[in-house]
């Protein structure tokens, strides 16, 4: 992961949050629990963002689209490996939708137009991705996809890849809640702090 500051973090928004369409098409909430894994450059900022949000039990560093036999920090950086830097979203289905999930993250959580990379990290272990559990969620993402590329929302086309979760492996320890645990740490301060403070600037109600 390149820990440097070589842009400071903007997100690439054509409409405010008022405007930004919530989905049209979602899964209804069924059980206490249900699962959820988002890609969208290096897995500080995005578990950071899941970690304030109301109905959230649990987010998780980790690495999703490879082989368990790969998924290490060190290996994953090389980025040969099919893995993405991936963050586990446990939550509560009565409380948050997983296309509210979806909301948050094409708003908030990265810029799901920048191809193989998000601010200052490049490579394909940084790429904007939805691991889908079942076909609900292909469905609900594939149509967020399309409402948000309709209202014209980015200047840019959407790039995120929509693919099947092969498994999901969580990240090293001193990966885990970076954010929370190292919030003056300078690419943290530049890159990712700024996420939460939008994210309590357009979601309001679901900050926590």
């Amino acid at each position: 992961m390149l820990k440097s500051m070589l842009l400071p973090f903007a997100l690439v928004l054509a409409l405010e949050a008022a405007e930004f369409p919530a989905p049209a098409t979602d899964i209804s909430p069924k059980g206490q629990t249900a699962t959820a894994v988002f890609a969208g450059g290096c897995f500080w900022g995005v578990e950071g963002v899941f970690d304030h949000v109301k109905g959230v039990k649990q987010a998780v560093s980790g690495y999703a689209g490879g082989a368990q036999s790969t998924a290490n920090y060190e290996t994953v950086e090389t980025g040969r490996t099919g893995h993405a830097e991936s963050v586990q979203v446990t939550y509560d289905p009565s409380q948050i939708s997983f296309g509210k999930l979806l909301q948050v993250y094409f708003s908030v959580a990265h810029d799901p137009t920048e191809l193989n990379r998000q601010g200052p990290d490049s490579g394909t272990q940084y790429r904007s991705a939805i691991f889908y559990a079942d076909d609900e969620q292909k469905r609900v993402a594939e149509a967020y996809i399309q409402q948000l590329n309709t209202a014209g929302v980015f200047k840019k086309k959407i790039v995120t890849q929509i693919t099947a979760l092969p498994g999901f492996y969580p990240a090293e320890g001193y990966h885990q809640h970076f954010l929370e645990k190292n919030p003056s740490n300078p690419y943290i301060v530049y890159n990712d702090l700024p996420k939460l403070k939008q994210l309590k600037k357009q979601f309001p109600e679901l900050w926590k």
